[in-house]
């Protein structure tokens, strides 16, 4: 399968957007790569004009229509609507977790009659700390039908999985207290929701795994089953640490992306003996999706930290022939340690990337799977040139 000339990303700005002055982020809002938008991710943070500063108001529900409400308005700058949506990744947190179903709702009435895939993820907070939940959405012009079990093809083959859980068709639990059994679990279910497609594993192209502290301490074991039941070519993973699931004796969720494009693994820096059975990238058709690489080096700080990611992060895009222009979108874990210290990795961002700068969510963690770390972040480039 082969797919034309990639099309430069191009920023996506409303002409008005209420909530806050969008100016000097380094995050864009949206971005268009020709027929798909893909949209940073929105709390229902807004300009108080009491205070004329940011805060956040509301219950679940409250919150989940105003962030809805943010990506209908960068949407419609793109000559899209929620109806074109393909994807919805809802970051909940664990104070949110108990009253979510009030968000399903707004999102059920929102999306009545269409069917985005939806990636549930529980955080233990956002860069917000008043925020419950973040929403963050992909649609298409003239986007594609729903496929089998609700799993979404887009253009260029990228294949949406909604959020992979271990729990069977009964919606029982299963592999209780076994954090590798239910990892082998998620991946089952993987290869059942690509099957009808003619697609198998090793068609994946990243996964993010969310997992408690006892899985994280199975983490070996985790790698070792994700070594048998995948490759030739590793996905691109990064692992994120969390302390609590959708449902109690869950203790690792998947979210995957899949492609019909043959995946090729991409390590200019030689950096795979280091990460047991992931690829630091894989490029499928003209998109590179990148690992969380982690703690590269011993450095203490965050600047430090951040600006080792990014420079590894580009010099992987740079192997492929992609430039700080082509970077799609960001998803950054930050340890709840750093937080204060955020905006360091904003300069670094500032100083490293170029305009149109990439859609960006940011998801904080009480502490990161690697001790030693204060950042992760997991990415998606897209690849100039013929495919």
């Amino acid at each position: 399968m082969t797919t034309p000339s990639t099309p430069a990303p191009i920023t996506v700005a409303p002409a008005d957007f209420p909530w806050y002055d969008v100016n000097g982020f380094t995050f864009s809002l949206g971005l268009r790569m020709g027929d798909d938008v893909w949209c940073s991710g929105h709390s229902a943070s807004a300009l108080d004009p009491e205070t004329g500063r940011p805060g956040i108001r509301g219950g679940m529900a409250d919150q989940a229509r105003i962030a809805y409400a943010k990506q209908a308005a960068v949407l419609s700058a793109a000559g899209l609507g929620l109806s074109q949506v393909t994807r919805i990744v809802e970051n909940v947190t664990v104070a949110g977790l108990p009253s979510y179903e009030e968000a399903a709702q707004v999102r059920r009435r929102l999306f009545h009659g269409t069917s985005p895939v939806v990636v549930t993820v529980v955080v233990d907070r956002l860069v917000r700390r008043s925020a419950l939940i973040e929403v963050e959405v992909h649609a298409a012009a003239d986007a594609p039908p729903p496929g089998p079990a609700e799993v979404r093809v887009e253009h260029g083959g990228t294949v949406l999985l909604p959020t992979l859980l271990p729990v069977d068709e009964h919606g029982t639990v299963v592999a209780v207290g076994d954090p590798a059994a239910q990892y082998a679990h998620c991946l089952d279910r993987a290869a059942a929701l690509l099957e009808p497609l003619g697609l198998d594993l090793s068609h994946l192209v990243s996964t993010t795994e969310f997992v408690t502290a006892k899985a994280n301490r199975a983490g070996r074991d985790i790698d070792r089953m994700r070594a048998r039941r995948l490759g030739p070519v590793y996905p691109a993973v990064t692992r994120v640490l969390t302390e609590a699931q959708l449902r109690p004796s869950i203790h690792v969720a998947v979210e995957a992306v899949a492609s019909r494009q043959e995946p090729e693994p991409v390590d200019p820096l030689g950096l795979a003996p280091h990460m047991p059975a992931r690829s630091p990238a894989v490029r499928a058709g003209n998109l590179l999706h990148i690992s969380g690489f982690g703690v590269l080096a011993a450095v203490p700080d965050l600047r430090g930290q951040a600006e080792n990611l990014y420079a590894t992060l580009l010099r992987t895009m740079e192997s492929v022939g992609s430039g700080p222009e082509h970077l799609l979108s960001t998803v950054e874990f930050v340890a709840a340690t750093a937080l204060p210290d955020y905006r360091a990795v904003a300069d670094v961002r500032r100083s490293l990337l170029k305009e149109p700068y990439p859609v960006s969510t940011g998801i904080v963690c009480s502490r990161m799977a690697h001790t030693e770390a204060l950042l992760d972040v997991a990415a998606v480039a897209a690849i100039p040139g013929e495919v």
